[in-house]
């Protein structure tokens, strides 16, 4: 009895004065207060910007800290994801990256990224675009089997290369052995979806969120996605994982299928540097979710017409790692992807 009683004590003293585990406390009482330097890699008035500001109010909320949103710009968003990178690891210093283009600079060693992606202590994800394939609605293109039973190429439209719209034409085409033109050189998505309307090219590759307004508009058809599931407003669009089976390499396909959508799925995640204290990053990434899931959050968010993907730390950081370890043979075809070389 007497032994029990101990424990019990002991119990009550883990827990603190609040009700919290002792190292909950102890992350609440160092954050009460300070100021968390949070980055944005971007100039202000862009998406991350705009994320970042409708975030801060709950983090403040959940944190019991100050959010200072500081504009880091440069480098196409790696100077900002350097600096949160390399920031001191006392859990002061937190920020949004491009997370799906710090991870192709990091695998085509881009110079100056000076850091690591699957080694940031992620507090979740903000938001994550499935990529698709749109066609025009008349030119024949409907679907992958229209594509791979063509007797002529398909012609595709991307910007630069080693650019998203690149990346996915190329490694797609080369999953599946797509009979397929890819023209590169566009100044911008929306110059090839004019190309597209024109009539200069088949389809593109791109963006959920970009490709919407076409969609419902009629100018241009989803047939593909990188998804899974429904998409709301559009219906049951088919996924590239439903034709794995169609590969030549099914068992390679699937490799490279994985890394292309863990790629895809790193998104704009928040994320911390290397080497803070266990109990504060639990801490940041409890705040982080419940920030996420606030309902005056979401109803803001929507007003903004911001769409959100939430994913948590724990399942972020099995994203980074998907998208940045793999074998050999899957690495050296997105690194060739990256750089243009496919």
């Amino acid at each position: 009895m007497r032994r029990q009683f101990l424990k019990g004590l002991a119990a009550v003293a883990a827990m603190g004065l609040t009700g919290l585990p002792a190292m909950a406390q102890d992350a609440q009482q160092f954050y009460a207060g300070k100021a968390i330097k949070w980055i944005v890699p971007y100039k202000p008035g862009g998406g991350y910007d705009e994320y970042s500001r409708l975030l801060a109010p709950y983090m403040e909320k959940y944190t019991g800290a100050r959010i200072e949103i500081v504009n880091v710009p440069g480098a196409g968003g790696m100077k900002g994801a350097n600096e949160i990178f390399n920031a001191p690891d006392d859990g002061l210093t937190v920020g949004i990256i491009n997370g799906s283009a710090m991870v192709t600079n990091q695998l085509a060693e881009i110079k100056g990224a000076r850091y690591k992606v699957a080694d940031y202590n992620f507090l979740g994800r903000v938001a994550a675009d499935v990529r698709v394939l749109v066609t025009s609605p008349n030119n024949g293109f409907g679907s992958l089997e229209d594509i791979m039973s063509s007797d002529s190429p398909i012609v595709l439209g991307a910007t630069g290369l080693g650019g998203s719209t690149y990346v996915d034409a190329v490694i797609i085409g080369d999953v599946f052995k797509l009979k397929q033109k890819v023209v590169h050189g566009f100044n911008s998505s929306s110059d090839v979806r004019q190309a597209l309307l024109r009539g200069d090219i088949h389809g593109m590759w791109g963006s959920l969120g970009s490709a919407l307004s076409g969609a419902a508009n009629g100018d241009h058809r989803i047939i593909l996605q990188s998804g899974r599931g429904e998409i709301p407003g559009v219906g049951n669009v088919p996924s590239l994982f439903d034709y794995i089976e169609k590969a030549e390499n099914k068992e390679l396909a699937a490799e490279i299928m994985t890394a292309w959508d863990a790629l895809n799925a790193v998104g704009r995640p928040v994320a911390a540097p290397p080497g803070i204290p266990e109990d504060r990053v639990a801490f940041l990434r409890d705040a982080f979710q419940k920030s996420m899931n606030d309902p005056d959050f979401l109803a803001k968010a929507n007003s903004a017409e911001r769409e959100l993907s939430f994913a948590d730390g724990a399942t972020m950081a099995t994203v980074a790692a998907q998208a940045t370890q793999m074998s050999p043979e899957v690495e050296k075809l997105m690194i060739a992807a990256i750089r243009g070389e496919l």
